[in-house]
């Protein structure tokens, strides 16, 4: 059941310039999902509705794209990737002149739902970039467009705070479509034309999936490991707005957006990882990661209202869970090349799970017992991760 690409061996060569193109563009479609975040509180004031209500918008943008990357990444294997990446792009744009235009919390949700579901566009780059690239330099490329990915999702809510700000939530929508479709251009005619050469159906690929979570150890390890990292992340990136409009801060949703600028410090780590796995077992950096990561919820726990407190706690946690993210993936992209766009989606749909479930209990912990409650569920997340790490290297050590 392997799958190869039309793309000869000898030709798997990335130019700098095509590397840049396309972490810019996995940058721009993946902020789609985070721009909600530091205008959930605009939000709530817009339907008069509370915190705990329009979490549940962070949360269905979140769950559209753990599906979304269930039922298109897996095509990658088996359809032309850029005419794929052309047609989800026109799509989110249209979905998000829905989210512009929403009249009730409930069509919010729905909208937020299919612009997750459509906004895959980075999980169907990531398995490409990875087989171009030579095994030699695959941890540092995939790490270089990883870092594009990942400073997108932390600046993506410094733009929407501050555009938020200037001309409201909905403004901001109407600036994500456009620039979709603009990005929709430079891909059409920067991208090569890569068909797949595999004969398998659709119904037999997504089978196969199946078949790769029950054959492959590593995989599900770093799944529920990337779920429980990414689900802490969430549950702060969810309330953080709310914090920061409270006593002692009385911030807006623009201060609230300047966080991502101080977590672009933390994703920069992202191209060291990818290195340090192209020359040590990324399962043991993975670790090390997880560490970092609750290092900063204990900071957040008892530093959280102090502006210098949180700006430690958001370096950390973005240094930590966006290191674990390039190592674990690192790890997986080894197992069966053939398959690397399947490894990706289970690893990506199970991180993304993760990061719903964070969002939920990140809004609810904020309802029921304010930043404590916060701090502790999102450590509590990392210490659930770093449990089933620390078990599989025992295994690893008796075995």
């Amino acid at each position: 059941m392997s799958v190869s690409t039309s793309v000869p061996v000898r030709e798997r060569t990335l130019s700098g310039g095509m590397i840049l193109i396309l972490a810019i563009a996995c940058g721009m479609t993946v902020a789609n999902l985070y721009y909600n975040q530091p205008l959930l509180a605009d939000i709530a004031r817009s339907f008069h509705s509370t915190p705990q209500r329009v979490g549940i918008v962070s949360m269905s943008t979140q769950i559209g794209y753990a599906i979304g990357m269930l039922v298109f990444v897996p095509l990658a294997d088996i359809r032309e990737r850029r005419r794929l990446i052309s047609t989800l792009l026109i799509a989110v744009a249209i979905l998000l002149i829905g989210v512009a235009n929403a009249q009730t919390v409930l069509w919010l949700d729905i909208a937020s739902f299919a612009v997750g579901f459509t906004t895959v566009v980075p999980q169907v780059i990531i398995p490409m970039v990875a087989h171009l690239a030579n095994p030699g330099q695959r941890g540092k490329i995939i790490g270089t467009v990883m870092s594009g990915l990942l400073i997108g999702i932390l600046l993506a809510r410094t733009v929407a705070g501050y555009i938020g700000s200037l001309v409201g939530w909905r403004g901001m929508y109407w600036i994500a479509a456009v620039m979709m479709l603009v990005l929709f251009v430079v891909l059409r005619f920067c991208l090569p034309k890569d068909v797949p050469s595999s004969k398998l159906r659709y119904v037999q690929l997504i089978k196969s999936i199946g078949v790769l979570i029950v054959g492959q150890r590593t995989l599900r390890e770093a799944s529920f490991i990337g779920a429980m990292f990414f689900g802490a992340f969430s549950v702060f990136w969810t309330t953080l707005a709310f914090l920061l409009e409270e006593a002692p801060f009385h911030y807006g949703s623009q201060i609230a957006g300047l966080f991502g600028l101080v977590g672009v410090v933390g994703a920069m780590v992202a191209p060291i990882a990818g290195r340090l796995a192209d020359k040590l077992p990324a399962k043991w950096i993975v670790g090390l990661a997880g560490s970092i990561t609750l290092v900063a919820f204990v900071c957040f726990g008892f530093l959280g209202h102090t502006l210098w407190g949180l700006i430690l706690g958001v370096i950390l946690l973005d240094m930590g869970v966006q290191g674990a993210q390039i190592l674990n993936q690192t790890r997986i992209y080894s197992l069966i090349p053939e398959a690397r766009s399947r490894l990706n989606t289970v690893y990506m749909v199970s991180a993304f799970v993760g990061g719903a479930i964070g969002s939920s209990l990140g809004s609810t912990a904020w309802a029921l017992w304010g930043w404590s409650g916060v701090s502790i569920a999102g450590g509590s997340m990392v210490a659930a991760g770093g449990i089933v790490w620390g078990l599989h290297r025992a295994r690893d050590q008796s075995m």
